[in-house]
């Protein structure tokens, strides 16, 4: 390598490797180090060392004239190495930059990535791991944003559509082969094309935060396919690049938003904040610990192991000011740098344990409040983790919506025709008050699911009672075993006419509801195609054709199905209000919501609490809507009356009184898709409906 000039002192921050034009900054927090090393390789993987010559405030920060994008760097750490308190620097790791914007290369596992010899644990591993960790990368902080700007869909019209990068367009014959299940593939105008039609608004993405696949996967034959295993977290996933790594994925990335954004399409990130791939105390130093293992995780009441609510092995320090600095710097960074438009937070409940106990008003959720740029992006909870008390769906702060797993059970539920399931399914149906209402939050809190990436695909949910995860290589063991699914009368694929007429109608059941429901509907990639994973409800470690969209077997009617449906949403504002229903009548003026029997009768208490009752029917008023438009306008719709018959047989509904309603058109009915051509529905008049179906009606 070339000769360097002298070593500038820089600057403490920005933390990362700041490029400005001329050289470059590196910066990076160690307590308790000694003296930090700045290891610098060329093309061969030669390194030359450079010893950072300032600290201040625990930032070992240094500058290099004539240092440019596309340099490959890493970091080596002195200082005590005492397990027993903590401690674990070795100077032989090759580090990688927390704050790395760019990450080169992947993991070769090897022993010497370990802080210990495998067959004496408590022997020091002396080994130098820079053959086999990955580099670091400078990368170039300009690019052509042209007039791209935040389209900033309000929550009550947004549609997510939940998506993996490489498994979304990987085997799509539209897409140029060379950029199949990359950033560049999904911001393909074909792909792009398909989102507008469904009416998705944003597009959430599984980790793209730079990931490290598992050892114990790679053993199997098998790749971490889901990315839930944080290396750098300001760097996009090099795996997921088309044109290069040596920071050519930034760019990538941020080609990728700025064409979603050109469409209308929101980015969403769904970010891993609670853990690291370093894994437990028999895990490889790769990053954080062997920079300052105390400062970074979670430590036992004996230092040496790692208190863990993930699953994974560690859990981050969420009282540490250098782990909140270093997530609120990431937030920042992809808002700011990258264009993104949100995060969905991983087991978001661990970033409220300060202590033990998930805490609402911890001081995560008072950053993200208070931070001017943070606290306008779309903040989603997975509102639950592993550890005790960790489930806390409703339990957020107002700021943020959540992913709302009681809907996806109650709505699951009802349509498999489970008992004492009708007011629960009515209360998600509109909005899940009972959960968000009391803290002033509104209906978009909720983050309305039936399937999403961990469990069964929409197709799979409904042609399987149980789990089929031979692929993964864990004899079954893995996996959820209790899925509220049913299989309609076979397991797995069957030829039975009658069966896959039922699972059809269940499945533009799920969708209709779906789309239908007050908060915000969020789409599994494939579901609208008929995508299956061949019942594997646990596909973390299948990069292959089971967790990946085939674009070669689409189900054309569904695909239709829910376009249909998503185009009534977006047209009519009944069904993405901004406030709960109120449910009162006033005076003469009926309510802006009414619920029935099949009958034709008002629900009373005794109905709502039938353990049988399987059936109900709802009035929504368009003209009762009492939120005002974006600038100060009344907001008027048409009228609805929507029949959901879950029980196993044919029932006749009796439309309700003139009151509300003379004559209804029928808009949809998942029994039989094609409604054109039938005769308005009169007051009174019965209408008979298919066993497991759901129709919606529009006052004439």
């Amino acid at each position: 390598m070339e000769e360097l000039e002298a070593v500038w002192p820089g600057r403490a921050y920005p933390l990362g490797a700041t490029y400005d034009g001329t050289g470059t900054n590196f910066a990076i927090f160690s307590e308790v180090a000694e003296k930090v090393e700045l290891c610098l390789y060329d093309e061969r993987s030669r390194e030359q060392r450079v010893v950072l010559p300032e600290v201040d405030a625990f930032v070992w920060h240094g500058y290099l004239p004539g240092i440019e994008p596309g340099q490959r760097y890493g970091y080596r750490v002195h200082g005590p190495h005492n397990p027993s308190r903590g401690q674990r620097c070795n100077p032989n790791k090759l580090l990688v930059d927390p704050y790395a914007r760019a990450v080169d290369g992947e993991i070769i596992w090897n022993e010497a990535l370990y802080g210990y010899r495998f067959n004496a644990p408590n022997q020091r591993n002396n080994t130098n791991s820079a053959k086999y960790t990955a580099f670091s990368v400078v990368a170039n902080p300009y690019f052509d944003w042209g007039d791209d700007r935040h389209p900033r869909t309000p929550y009550h019209e947004t549609v997510i559509y939940e998506a993996h990068v490489k498994g979304l367009t990987a085997t799509h014959p539209e897409i140029p082969r060379s950029i199949r299940g990359t950033y560049a593939g999904l911001g393909h105008p074909v792909m792009i094309d398909h989102l507008r039609s469904l009416g998705v608004t944003a597009v959430e993405l599984m980790p793209v935060h730079q990931f490290v696949h598992d050892h114990t996967l790679e053993q199997k034959g098998l790749r971490n396919y889901w990315g839930y295993n944080s290396l750098a977290f300001f760097a996009p996933h090099n795996g997921y690049a088309s044109r290069g790594t040596d920071g050519q994925q930034v760019q990538e990335f941020r080609a990728m938003v700025k064409s979603l954004h050109r469409a209308g399409i929101e980015v969403i990130l769904d970010v891993v904040y609670n853990h690291t791939a370093e894994g437990n105390h028999l895990g490889p130093t790769l990053a954080y610990r062997g920079l300052d293992n105390a400062a970074y995780y979670r430590l036992g009441e004996d230092a040496r192991y790692y208190y863990d609510t993930t699953g994974t092995g560690n859990t981050l320090l969420m009282r540490s000011p250098h782990v909140l600095q270093m997530i609120m710097d990431s937030l920042r960074y992809w808002i700011t740098e990258m264009h993104v438009d949100g995060f969905r937070f991983d087991l978001a409940a661990t970033l409220a344990r300060q202590f033990h106990e998930v805490d609402r008003l911890s001081a995560f959720f008072d950053l993200c409040q208070q931070d001017p740029i943070v606290s306008q992006a779309k903040l989603i909870a997975e509102p639950w983790d592993l550890g005790e008390g960790g489930y806390q769906v409703g339990n957020f702060p107002p700021l943020w919506t959540e992913w709302n797993g009681e809907y996806r059970d109650k709505v699951r539920d009802f349509w498999r025709g489970e008992p004492h399931n009708v007011a629960e399914f009515a209360s998600r149906l509109t909005g899940s008050s009972d959960l968000y209402q009391s803290d002033g939050r509104r209906p978009w809190a909720s983050i309305n699911f039936v399937t999403a990436h961990d469990g069964f695909t929409l197709h799979d949910l409904v042609s399987y009672n149980d789990k089929h995860n031979d692929a993964n290589g864990e004899n079954g063991n893995d996996g959820e075993s209790h899925n509220r699914s049913w299989n309609c009368g076979a397991e797995g694929e069957t030829a039975d006419p009658a069966v896959l007429a039922l699972r059809a109608r269940q499945q533009r059941n799920f969708i209709a509801t779906l789309f239908l429901s007050q908060g915000v509907p969020m789409l599994l990639h494939g579901d609208e195609l008929g995508r299956t994973q061949r019942g594997n409800n646990n596909a973390y470690c299948q990069d292959n054709e089971i967790s990946w969209v085939n674009w070669g077997v689409i189900d054309t009617d569904l695909l239709a199905f829910t376009r249909s449906v998503a185009q009534l949403r977006s047209e009519h504002p009944v069904f993405r209000r901004r406030r709960f229903f109120s449910g009162r009548d006033q005076g003469d003026t009926i309510g802006d919501i009414a619920w029935f029997t099949p009958d034709a009768a008002y629900m009373t208490d005794q109905d709502w609490s039938a353990g049988f009752a399987k059936s109900l029917a709802v009035f929504l008023n368009g003209s009762a809507i009492t939120e005002l438009g974006a600038r100060g306008d009344r907001v008027v719709d048409d009228s609805f009356y929507l029949l959901f018959n879950a029980h196993h047989g044919e029932l006749d509904f009796t439309m309700p009184s003139e009151t509300y309603g003379e004559a209804w058109e029928a808009l949809l009915d998942t029994a039989e898709p094609d409604v054109g051509g039938r005769k308005p529905y009169r007051a009174g008049e019965q209408v008979p409906m298919l066993d497991r179906s759901m129709m919606v009606l529009r006052r004439c």
